[in-house]
């Protein structure tokens, strides 16, 4: 029995090799992929965002609403941006600091460089470079065999992984100001001494609440204040939980809020009733709006349609001026001083004493903790890089001795390192 081969008819379609161009466009997209992570990595790119975010928080700081703008798609996309870089940073250069620390490489000489030495030293074994070196505190690689060796070594390299590391540093503060600015609460509200409010907006189950016990305040010759301090009370379910002095760069903490006197500004303490005895008014007003440059507030009084205007006449005589109002217009007018009552239209109104009232900010910021902890990883990332640089060195067989070549960081003095190693090496 014969067996006979069937070839393909002459037209038929030749087969692709289906893998190889799989492969082919997985590498072409691997390159491109390398490059684009490059690109986001660069360091000149993180700088400029690193200018551009600042720019705006400055801005937003400026502006009286410029709440509005950290909160803008802008704004987020800046952040966002900003985190891809310090991520990709970290991954282009992470993989490199790792693997020379733990495998140290050689170091090129380079007479030009201001921060390599190169000194000939005595002759040495193999054995007893390695074991000198990492005596010096470098960890070491041995190449090469018989009388062609050389000994690479590494002096804290985890400070190049401590300088990358710092990316995602800032990558974590950038989270925390943008959780910050997406979620955050404040708060504003006025109190006078003996009153209270929530520190936060009003929901179900929320009773955190702060009563302002006493406002002291000092002021230089110059008229500006040398003291403001503000004695607090913070109340959980209508039950005391602790007292607190809160000063100008000391705020107080309470429920996970962060709680300062944001100003301040006089108040007086009144009491009005009608010609027949039945009071209206029996407590403290602000005096927080202005009046031809003077402080002034508003009382309207309950029950009537009448409301009773209020303003500082002579801060230096201590007189109010009282004006009572009704639909028709303006109905009475007087001005008054602490301890005096006098009648104002159908009313008489006691002014008790002057006194101050304090304006408190509460802030509840999620990403605060994020902001503050990675400004600390930063720090200390940094702090490492800059204060106990890395160090490199190359050691080779030459033909009467041996030559050693030092690589410092630009911030470091290799001078001194290289006495250091010729101390342990000669």
């Amino acid at each position: 029995m014969t067996s006979s081969r069937i070839s393909p008819p002459p037209h038929a379609p030749t087969e692709r090799p289906l893998v190889g161009g799989i492969a082919a466009r997985l590498d072409r997209a691997n390159r491109i992929a390398d490059r684009v992570l490059r690109m986001a990595g660069d360091p000149r790119l993180g700088i400029a965002l690193l200018l551009l975010t600042g720019a705006a928080n400055a801005l937003a700081a400026a502006l009286p609403d410029g709440a509005a703008l950290l909160r803008s798609p802008a704004y987020l996309g800046l952040l966002g941006a900003l985190l891809m870089s310090g991520v990709a940073s970290a991954a282009v250069r992470l993989p490199g600091a790792w693997r020379e620390w733990r495998r140290p490489s050689g170091v090129v000489e380079r007479p030009a460089d201001p921060q390599q030495r190169s000194v000939d030293l005595p002759s040495l074994s193999a054995v007893e470079a390695t074991a000198l070196l990492g005596r010096a505190g470098y960890r070491t690689r041995l190449a090469g065999r018989g009388e062609r060796w050389v000994v690479h070594g590494v002096r804290r390299g985890y400070a190049r992984l401590a300088g990358v590391l710092s990316h995602l540093a800032v990558v974590v503060v950038v989270l925390g100001v943008a959780l910050g600015g997406a979620i955050a609460t404040e708060t504003q509200f006025s109190l006078m001494p003996g009153e209270q409010a929530l520190i936060g907006p009003a929901r179900p189950g929320f009773t955190d609440a702060l009563r302002l016990e006493r406002f002291d305040a000092a002021f230089g010759a110059d008229g500006r204040p040398s003291r403001l301090d503000t004695t607090v009370t913070f109340l959980r379910n209508g039950a005391a939980v602790g007292t607190e002095e809160l000063q100008v760069n000391r705020p107080g903490s309470f429920g996970g809020y962060l709680v300062h006197g944001w100003t301040y500004g006089p108040a007086v303490r009144l009491r009005v009733a009608t010609l027949a005895g039945r009071p209206l008014l029996d407590g403290g007003v602000a005096l927080d709006g202005t009046d031809a440059g003077r402080p002034s507030g508003a009382a309207p009084l309950p029950g009537t349609d009448l409301e009773l205007g209020l303003s500082l006449a002579d801060a230096g005589a201590n007189t109010l001026a009282v004006t009572l109002a009704g639909a028709s217009g303006i109905v009475d007018s007087a001005v008054i001083r602490p301890g005096m009552t006098t009648r104002v239209g159908p009313l008489e109104v006691t002014l008790a004493t002057f006194d101050a009232y304090v304006t408190f900010l509460s802030r509840n910021d999620p990403g605060m903790g994020l902001v503050f902890g990675g400004a600390a990883l930063l720090v200390a990332l940094l702090s490492i890089a800059l204060w106990l640089p890395r160090r490199r060195v190359t050691l080779r067989p030459t033909g009467e001795g041996c030559r050693l070549v030092l690589a410092a960081e630009r911030f470091d003095d290799p001078e001194r390192e290289l006495a250091r190693l010729r101390r342990y090496l000669a």
